[in-house]
């Protein structure tokens, strides 16, 4: 049985990632993709992207807008260009994407099978059903407009999609996990995030099993107009109490941008904030052995790290990754390009030296991970507002920059 994983809203924001970002992201979810293979494997890596809270907080560490729907498209789009050259190496391929690249996932599909010796064709049907249960069985006002197969080379898989309603200007996200999963109609979903709009159909719901035989019986032994019939009684019939359903975790994301003390776990946020503290951006480097590393990319790493490490119950604030490197749109703060391209190159060379089998640097990440949970109990530090001013007053000092233009606080000083 798939696992429910929770619900999220997801404001719908128009709009497109610039390319000096769009990159980053490329470079920085695809070594991100392969820590986690290198230290978990890649049944992990799916469990993960299943998981909604996860794959919000995945998307804001780099660097989008922390709270909007936008990030589902960026995420996916960035796996799928980082991760198609090396699709042979990683044993990953992401496959389909937003409107005409989501109906292309079945030939994409064929074409994994072609190169893995998988049933494309049974993965191109499994494709189909999942976005035909989100479009028809699960009737919530949503329309599907995006759909990501993330495919292994050993038939496992996940898949990403999201529907939106323009009238209501939410986006909600569905996540499948083949892990489990007994039937496409009979409670497949991983999980599906998006806001309680109401009363919906839900036809692959397991307490829908009796309406699903009474439709197929319906349609194949009913005379027409016995149908006819049968349909005017139903609907003038007063509706059945609605039966009480599955408490899930629900992560509630506003519709406006800005970040307040509410939407952050600030015992984590400063627990990351005193782990970098007391490693000190010396030793950090020392251990590392990469030159001109500062105090600043070590708080993003003690976040990236998390991001490798962290348990599920540890991504319930994904507001607070957007504190490694802000947001496009300047909440929390404009992003800091000198930090984030410090945070691929130690990426990078971690990764690197992990797969000639010298993890000393992934290690180091780990401790960094494991000192900010030690010390999350007891540190203190200043609050939310207050460390958001820091970051604007030194954007400029740290190449700050949003889709509006470079960072223009007045300049600071000190070392990204």
């Amino acid at each position: 049985m798939s696992r429910a994983a929770g619900r999220a809203d997801l404001p719908l924001h128009g709009g497109r990632v610039p390319a000096w970002l769009g990159e980053r992201m490329t470079r920085l979810g695809t070594i991100l993709t392969e820590a986690i293979l290198l230290e978990y494997g890649r049944d992990e890596f799916l469990r993960r992207l299943s998981h909604p809270f996860w794959f919000q907080s995945f998307g804001a560490v780099m660097g989008m807008d922390w709270h909007s729907s936008g990030i589902t498209t960026s995420v996916l789009g960035a796996l799928k260009r980082g991760l198609a050259p090396r699709a042979a190496e990683l044993g990953l391929t992401v496959c389909g994407g937003r409107g005409r690249h989501s109906r292309a996932t079945p030939d994409e599909l064929l074409r994994v099978g072609e190169r893995t010796g998988l049933d494309g064709a049974a993965l191109g049907r499994a494709s189909r059903l999942v976005a035909k249960v989100d479009s028809a069985a699960v009737q919530d006002g949503f329309t599907l407009y995006l759909h990501g197969f993330i495919i292994a080379d050993d038939g496992r898989w996940v898949v990403v999609q999201q529907g939106m309603s323009d009238a209501r200007r939410q986006a909600r996200r569905y996540h499948w996990l083949s892990e489990g999963l007994e039937d496409f109609t009979d409670a497949p979903h991983a999980a599906i995030a998006g806001r309680d709009q109401g009363r919906i159909v839900n036809l692959a719901d397991r307490r829908a099993a009796s309406a699903r035989a009474g439709q197929l019986a319906l349609v194949t032994e009913m005379a027409p107009d016995r149908l006819v019939r049968e349909i005017a009684r139903v609907t003038a019939a007063p509706p059945p109490p609605p039966k009480a359903e599955p408490v899930l975790p629900h992560l509630l994301l506003p519709d406006a941008h800005a970040i307040g003390p509410e939407h952050v776990v600030a015992r984590r946020l400063h627990g990351a904030l005193a782990a970098a503290a007391a490693c000190g951006p010396k030793d950090f480097a020392d251990l590392l052995l990469v030159p001109g590393i500062g105090a600043r990319t070590v708080r993003a790493l003690a976040l990236v790290a998390e991001v490798i490490h962290g348990a599920p119950c540890r991504f319930s604030d994904p507001a607070r990754f957007a504190f490694a490197h802000g947001g496009k749109d300047g909440h929390p703060f404009p992003v800091p390009l000198r930090v984030y391209d410090r945070t691929i190159t130690v990426m990078s060379e971690a990764v690197a030296r992990a797969r000639l089998g010298r993890e000393d640097r992934l290690a180091a990440l780990r401790r960094l991970d494991g000192e900010a949970r030690r010390l999350e109990a007891a540190a203190r530090g200043p609050g939310v507002a207050a460390l958001i001013a820091e970051e604007r007053r030194r954007s400029p000092d740290y190449g700050g920059r949003t889709v509006f233009g470079p960072a223009r606080a007045p300049a600071g000083a000190g070392a990204a």
